[in-house]
């Protein structure tokens, strides 16, 4: 079976900065469950972040931004907990390495997993093109990423 990474909150964890879990129930991601060896994983929960924990976003640009030290990840209330989430991102791409992992599905927008949208860095609920620090990590490192909404194509590259 195709071993994939998968954000912890997609299969029902209750490990997001609210402490709630993302719906992806659909019949997507149940053949990726039936067919493939799903190694779940919330990046800022095992970098030490607690449940519930305060909103981040990244300021000043994407994952590849702070990748390169050019932007941030802070929370609402100002704590840059950039090193954090750097952390999380490593030990994701550790993970992959050491299970040759060559597929992940990781949250929409979100600071660590958006794949192709995050929030501005205002706090407004605005989103904006752009990648999490973790999905610009694993795509350095060729590991194909997919978000909730796009299961689909992972299937479809899957089943070919």
């Amino acid at each position: 079976m195709t071993p994939v990474l998968v954000s912890a909150c997609l299969l029902g964890s209750k490990v997001r900065y609210n402490a709630t879990c993302v719906s992806a129930g659909c019949e997507h991601m149940q053949w990726l469950r039936s067919h493939c060896h799903i190694m779940p994983l919330c990046p800022e929960v095992a970098a030490g972040l607690p449940t519930p924990r305060a909103a981040a976003e990244i300021v000043g640009g994407g994952g590849d931004d702070v990748l390169a030290g050019r932007a941030k990840i802070v929370t609402a209330d100002g704590e840059d907990v950039t090193a954090v989430f750097l952390q999380g991102a490593r030990q994701a791409l550790a993970l992959c390495k050491q299970h040759d992992i060559r597929y992940a599905v990781l949250t929409e927008s979100s600071p660590s997993c958006g794949s192709n949208t995050i929030y501005n860095g205002e706090f407004g609920a605005r989103k904006v093109p752009g990648q999490g620090v973790v999905s610009a990590l694993l795509r350095a490192n060729h590991v194909s990423v997919f978000s909730q909404h796009t299961l689909k194509q992972l299937r479809v590259q899957l089943s070919d």
